[in-house]
């Protein structure tokens, strides 16, 4: 039941974590396509730094949670550290959002609108892999 439970929350956790990682480059486009509205830029980098810090937590969550799975549950494989590597790459494609927004804080400008609607496909590409690694174990 313990399992359960914890692979439970570690699931919603990751959910969470990747609806910040789907949304968070959507803002971006959003603010590199606003121009020079003073009041739109400071919704979208107010909402930006919101949904980073959340994103940031829900993923310290879920990793803390999986760390449980591994280490207690011993849930092992291959095909795990796969998976732990590709899961880095959606954090650092997370990390790399929350610095590009940090720069706009900061006055730097973005990347073009078309360059951040390409940034906002990879995750999708990283999470299949992920999703097929863990569901088919292939080693």
């Amino acid at each position: 039941m313990a399992y359960l439970l914890t692979k439970t929350a570690h699931v919603v956790f990751v959910i969470a974590f990747m609806a910040c990682v789907f949304y968070l480059p959507r803002i971006l486009v959003n603010l590199a396509e606003a121009g020079d509205e003073p009041a739109v830029r400071a919704r979208l980098l107010l909402m930006g730094r919101r949904l980073y810090r959340f994103g940031h937590t829900m993923f310290g969550i879920a990793f803390v949670l999986g760390l449980v799975l591994w280490l207690h549950f011993g849930i092992v494989g291959g095909w795990l550290h796969a998976k732990l590597v590709f899961v880095a790459l959606l954090l650092a494609h997370f990390i790399v959002a929350g610095r590009w927004l940090k720069g706009v804080d900061k006055g730097r400008a973005l990347p073009s609108a078309t360059t951040l609607r390409w940034f906002n496909e990879l995750p999708v590409v990283l999470l299949a892999v992920i999703v097929y690694l863990v569901l088919a174990k292939p080693f």
